[in-house]
């Protein structure tokens, strides 16, 4: 650090903290939007972090994630172009990758991203061992089943990147400040959140507006001063350089093999041998020294050494020379791989991009773009729900759940990614308060944002057995069985992991219908399923809101959504009279679903009504099962006649096991989360974050008839809805996907093909056993206005993994499309 004292300006419109090439390229994009009054405050010098010793792989190949895979293009493409403008070099060469397939897992796995990828405009083809010993004569190939060669991808210099993207933001009127470390950011309370008013520095406070938040493997730290969560964590990462090596060709290609946890590229004449090691070590959990720069971390060679031999045994040739250097430095990673990214749920203006997990240098130019662009206007352009900072929760940042996901994590960088594929570390934070009956019921416990929850039921006293894997599992016998007994009888499913708040007080219906789309605030008793959108239209949310009292309301929300949506309401409620309390753990949340569920219920609480007429659909009521106080609401999201039934914590075990004997003699079973992803994508219901997201509209999405576009007050968003409905039929709309063979399976990200042109992919999939087929919602157009004769008028076909199948579109779901089984 500098002995003087740096000196800084009084104020900046924005600060961005950290001079790496995550906080050097936001400075550009921004500069280039015009937002020109930015200082960027680096702690020691510029990349002293982690960019300095990054690997340099620009590599796009590898998401079936839309929005990372433009990223990367993006970054791919600014990287050729950005010396021209500043005239500095970014060291980017487009020798091309090869991604190795070692066995049928991974074949499978990068047939299905090859597909996808092109759909998106990324150039790649599958080639033979043969082909890849070519291009790539140092490594052993006679063992892979094939590669998949993307010759637009390549390498860059991380530090040339930098100080070129620096260059261009001073080039703009960004002030970049080395030698100042930012002690923490200062805010005032507004209502219920907080907003920024600047930074305070060792040199100094600077009033701001916004602050961007790029402090790499100290951006945990410093969020949490402000109670914003960035649960990410550094970790070992290692890389060889080895001697010359006689044939490594500056211009070979670089060598991806997941399988032997290895990547090679050519590095001053000799070869980098990259690993990413099944079982990780996380480094300083107990917090980054705060003048570490241009470090190192002493290598664990007793741990490594099996894991540099299997990488090695890629490449013999490696055996034969000398080892230049042997480098061990941090990278960090988050709890899901996923970067922490956007504006703190709590505070305004507080923005964060950070936790990037070893991908920081290939994917910065997109997110510099993508976050400059949300500073700027207010929101992204992109959909950003997969790496929204506001998913995290504070129990993530515990220092026992970092350590262990982080081991746990980064070993999936490089593992095959085939469904059913599980973390094992760091669950169980929440307890279902039916556990204990799940577990009887022979349940197969996964994750759901921390709590466990059945994905699907062995049976009792059976232990549940399942293994990750491509195409039908055993287990598919007992999915399809709960999938019938909701179609054909009774279903009982846990789903206390939702979010839920209490929204009370004199103002709570006046906040909640301004927020949302639909009118919620009308009568009493009644739920109304609603979305919450930006001021463009787009939208933040997908959820319900029952009104128990003019003054009481409950919100309910998919556990995903759990941040966001508490976010948005404390945003909502401004100076308003409202509180809003978190009832999630409070409330269990069980749902009672199928045609014989009135008789089921019925029989626990015969003095209650149950018939249409008396409980009609939407319908909220307070009443007793088995002595138990109850507030049961007729919804269903599984598209069957049902109640969602939310009950005290402490009394929900009760009303499982008494729900569960009254359903005996109609056939009831239990039912788990793999028939609530099967059912509820027959009956097409949405999914925020999955099937839609913040980059959609109403009418895009098929959601126009939640809406309330005449209600008193309107809402927000209102203005650019009706814009959407005034524009007329949508030019890319979600369809409901059915495949005409019963045997291939969807997963995700599948291109759809009309007249043999791929017009759009699947969003996410299930199987429907009612349809017969896999079924899924996929998002389609681009050619004129999506109607019904022009989806009649296709052909229409899914690419599953390279191979065509034929199948049928519909706006309207195949499935009880009049919704007679829910209503009656």
């Amino acid at each position: 650090m500098s002995s003087s004292t740096p000196s800084l300006p009084e104020r900046a419109r924005v600060v961005v903290i950290g001079g790496g090439v995550i906080g050097t390229s936001i400075a550009y994009h921004l500069a280039h939007l015009g937002v020109t009054d930015v200082l960027v405050l680096e702690r020691d010098r510029l990349t002293s972090g982690t960019t300095w010793h990054a690997a340099g792989l620009m590599t796009c190949f590898g998401s079936t994630s839309e929005t990372s895979t433009r990223l990367r293009l993006d970054s791919r493409e600014l990287y050729a172009a950005l010396e021209a403008e500043t005239g500095v070099a970014t060291g980017f060469k487009p020798v091309g990758l090869i991604e190795a397939a070692a066995d049928t897992d991974r074949l499978e796995e990068y047939r299905r991203v090859a597909a996808f990828q092109r759909h998106l405009g990324l150039d790649v083809e599958e080639i033979g061992p043969g082909e890849m010993a070519e291009l790539f004569p140092l490594a052993r190939t006679d063992d892979l089943l094939a590669g998949f060669y993307v010759p637009g991808d390549g390498r860059v210099n991380p530090v040339d990147l930098t100080m070129s993207l620096a260059r261009g933001a001073r080039a703009r009127g960004v002030r970049i400040v080395e030698g100042v470390r930012v002690e923490s950011v200062l805010t005032r309370r507004r209502g219920l959140v907080d907003e920024v008013i600047g930074v305070r520095t060792d040199a100094g406070d600077v009033e701001c507006d916004v602050v961007v938040n790029c402090a790499g493997m100290w951006a945990r730290e410093l969020a949490e001063r402000n109670g914003v969560v960035v649960p990410n964590q550094a970790a070992e990462h290692y890389y060889l350089v080895t001697e010359p090596i006689a044939g490594m060709s500056p211009d070979a290609p670089v060598f991806e093999d997941p399988a032997s946890f290895g990547y090679y590229r050519e590095e001053g004449g000799g070869m980098m041998v990259g690993l990413f090691e099944p079982v990780a070590a996380a480094w300083r959990v107990d917090g980054i020294p705060p003048d570490f720069s241009f470090g190192e971390i002493p290598p664990d060679w007793d741990r490594m050494g099996p894991f540099v031999e299997r990488a090695i045994a890629r490449v013999p040739v490696v055996e034969t020379v000398g080892i230049r250097t042997f480098f061990c430095g941090p990278e960090s990673f988050t709890p899901d791989l996923a970067p922490a990214v956007g504006e703190a749920p709590g505070i305004h203006g507080y923005f964060v991009c950070a936790g990037l997990n070893s991908v920081g240098v290939l994917s910065a130019g997109g997110l510099g773009r993508v976050v400059a662009q949300w500073v700027a206007t207010g929101r992204p352009d992109v959909d950003v729900t997969g790496f929204d900072v506001a998913r995290f929760r504070s129990w993530q940042l515990h220092p026992r759940h970092r350590a262990e996901r982080t081991a746990e994590i980064l070993g999936t960088v490089y593992a095959a990614h085939v469904p059913g594929v599980e973390l094992s570390s760091a669950r169980g934070e929440f307890r279902s308060p039916v556990h204990d009956e799940m577990v009887a019921e022979g349940a197969r416990l996964r994750d759901v944002s921390g709590w466990e929850s059945a994905d699907w039921y062995a049976g009792r006293g059976v232990t549940p057995v399942a293994a990750p894997g491509w195409g039908p599992q055993p287990w598919f016998v007992q999915w399809e069985a709960e999938h019938r007994a909701v179609r054909e009888a009774v279903g009982l499913m846990d789903m206390s992991f939702m979010a839920k708040f209490a929204v009370r007080g004199p103002d709570a219906g006046a906040v909640l219908d301004r927020l949302s789309a639909g009118a919620v605030d009308r009568a009493d008793g009644v739920i109304t399923y609603t979305q919450w959108l930006n001021a463009g239209g787009g939208i933040e949310a997908d959820l319900t809101v029952t009104r128990l009292a003019a003054d009481d309301f409950l919100v309910v929300a998919s556990d995903t959504s759990h941040g966001r949506v508490l976010g948005l309401l404390r945003r909502g409620v401004g100076a308003a009279s409202v509180t809003v309390e978190d009832v999630t753990t409070d409330l269990g949340l069980l749902t009672v679903q199928g045609p014989s569920s009135r008789a089921t219920l019925a029989a626990l609480a015969p003095d209650v009504d149950w018939s249409s007429e008396a409980f009609p659909f939407r319908a909220a009521r307070r009443l007793e099962l088995a002595g138990i106080p109850v507030l049961a609401i007729r919804i269903t999201y599984l598209g069957e006649l049902g109640w969602e039934l939310y009950v005290p914590a402490a009394e929900t075990a009760s009303v499982w096991d008494s729900v569960r004997k009254a359903g005996e003699q109609h056939g009831i079973r239990p039912a788990g989360l793999k028939a609530l992803s099967s059912l509820r994508m027959e009956k097409g219901y949405r999914d925020f974050g999955h099937d839609i997201d913040n980059t959609d509209d109403v009418y895009g999405v098929g959601l126009g008839f939640a809406v309330a576009l005449d209600k008193p007050g309107g809402f927000t968003g209102r203005e650019a809805t009706l814009a959407a409905k005034e524009r007329g039929t949508p030019h890319r709309r979600l369809v409901q996907v059915l495949l005409q063979e019963p045997e291939p399976l969807m997963v995700h990200a599948e291109p759809v093909l009309r007249d043999g042109v791929v017009v759009g992919h699947v969003r996410s999939a299930s199987y429907g056993w009612t349809l017969g087929g896999a079924v899924g919602l996929a998002f389609v157009g681009g050619h004129g206005p999506v109607t019904t004769q022009w989806l009649d008028d296709g052909t229409w076909e899914v690419d599953v993994a390279g191979t065509r199948h034929p199948a049928r579109v519909s706006l309207r779901p195949m499935y009880d499309p009049t919704s007679t089984r829910v209503t009656t």
